[in-house]
């Protein structure tokens, strides 16, 4: 062997060991790609078509598998916003995606768009879809309420027939709701019953008012003045009803309310308990109710059965009640800022020995007594005050009717519109009972006495117009009652 073939002899060893080598490393790179092609593209699953309405937020799951595994995730939508709030987890072959969804305000289809990429890269993608809707607004109720329930903001309740809360639950009413009670009478007549033991949560604002009148009212919450019905109009559904535990004078320690049939319980009212809950009821308005039942037996505005001291009624308004206004069947509740307007019977009535007292009201055009003040119906008497209200009288049959048990106190109320026929008819005389700092202004050419019968003249100042210097502070029902929005309040 020569030096030239003694030194190339190495020299082809090594290139056979680097053809070696390099065919080895392009067979590793081809395995290893042959192994990175194995990895299947993710499976992401499409929800089940769902529905939300205008502006509404639905949550939608997608579920995922993959084999190289998750890396990350991004969303779209028609017809509305979708965000990712929860992710899967990275590295991780299987899992969900939770993507809230926020509905447009079109009505139609809507679609959210998941897409998911794996480690190696690879990304799929689901479609889910949903059917965008109007926001229901009106609601039937055709049942009693035997569980905790909540009317909401800005929607319409209809009551579809005489629908009792039971006992043991609370009605929740928000601001601005508005019921609206179907056309009956008799056995059918609609109303609303807190029954005993139920509470009512009824907490409007001046601002926003809950509104209960009849189904052909097309009042809609936002609104104070109907658009369609005269305040006069009365008898187009029932009314509302709160009963409680309180005590009463009555031929038994509970009895069936007025204007219930006998044969629903609900209707029972009375007890032991003078300091019983019924509830909160604040800013209402209560309108063209008063369904007759039966012969002479209609359903009041607001009606109050053994209603108790613990229970809150302010900032009330009654509007053309075929029967009386407010009605107390004994009871202890307080009722505080008051308008009751163009009743066809009494404004305010009182019964069977109610023992609270009517602060800061308004009585307007009742069809017969502005106040009718019966005395106890059993063994137990207590006294009830009025004070501090200013009375229009106008085409009342009446102002003060009282029986010779009337145990009441009555104090710094005004008196205006009258007309010739009208009257304070007798003094209570079998309890002691207080009339002072009345006043009234006299029609021309009558004089007090004219009005103020039996001796009630003693305690009546007769004031010109807008001279007066008792009544009601009229401010309290300034924006939210109807009778001040229609410019009935002088």
């Amino acid at each position: 062997m020569g030096y030239f073939a003694a030194i190339n002899q190495p020299i082809k060893t090594m290139k056979k060991i680097l053809m070696f080598a390099l065919v080895a490393s392009v067979a590793l790179f081809t395995a290893c790609k042959d192994d990175e092609e194995t990895f299947n593209a993710p499976s992401v699953a499409t929800p089940d078509p769902s529905s939300a309405e205008f502006n509404a937020e639905v949550e939608l799951t997608f579920n995922y598998t993959t084999d190289a595994g998750y890396k990350s995730a991004s969303v779209s939508a028609t017809n509305g916003t979708a965000t990712i709030k929860t992710g899967g987890t990275v590295g991780s072959a299987s899992g969900t995606v939770v993507v809230t969804f926020v509905a447009g305000d079109q009505a139609g289809a809507g679609s959210v768009e998941l897409s998911i990429t794996d480690n190696a890269d690879q990304t799929s993608k689901a479609t889910a879809v949903i059917s965008v809707l109007e926001e229901q607004i009106i609601f039937n109720v055709d049942g009693n309420i035997t569980a905790n329930t909540t009317w909401e903001t800005g929607k319409v309740y209809v009551l579809k027939s005489r629908i009792s809360v039971v006992s043991g639950v609370t009605l929740t009413i928000e601001p601005g709701v508005v019921v609206k009670g179907e056309a009956g009478t008799g056995a059918n007549a609609t109303a609303l019953i807190i029954a005993r033991g139920a509470q009512i949560k009824a907490e409007g604002t001046a601002e926003k008012p809950i509104i209960f009148t009849s189904i052909a009212d097309e009042i809609m919450p936002g609104q104070v003045a109907s658009p369609n019905l005269d305040p006069t109009l009365n008898g187009l559904w029932g009314g509302l009803l709160v009963l409680g535990n309180a005590p009463i004078s009555a031929s038994a320690a509970s009895v069936q309310i007025e204007g219930i049939p006998p044969s629903d319980q609900n209707g029972l009212y009375g007890g032991s308990d003078a300091n019983d809950n019924s509830g909160v009821i604040k800013f209402i308005s209560i309108r063209h109710g008063g369904a007759n039942i039966g012969e002479g037996n209609e359903i009041n505005g607001l009606t109050l059965g053994g209603v108790g001291a613990g229970t809150i009624i302010e900032n009330v308004e009654i509007v053309s009640n075929q029967d009386d206004g407010i009605e107390w069947f004994g009871g202890t509740v307080n009722v505080k800022n008051a308008v009751i307007w163009n009743t066809g019977d009494d404004a305010v009535d009182t019964d069977q020995s109610w023992g609270g007292t009517l602060d800061n009201f308004i009585v307007i055009n009742p069809g017969d007594e502005c106040f009718e003040l019966d005395g106890p119906e059993g063994a137990m008497a207590a006294k009830h005050t009025i004070k501090n209200g200013t009375v229009y009288a106008m085409d009342a049959d009446g102002l003060v009717d009282n029986d010779a048990n009337s145990y009441v106190d009555m104090m710094n109320v005004y008196f205006r519109d009258l007309k010739t026929g009208q009257d304070f008819d007798q003094l209570p005389v079998d309890y002691a009972c207080t009339f002072s700092s009345l006043e009234a202004t006299i029609p021309d050419g009558a004089a007090v006495a004219d009005f103020f019968k039996d001796g009630s003249e003693a305690f009546v100042t007769a004031v010109a117009a807008g001279a007066s210097t008792v009544g009601a502070d009229l401010s309290k029902f300034e924006g939210w009652s109807w009778a001040h929005v229609s410019g009935s309040l002088k």
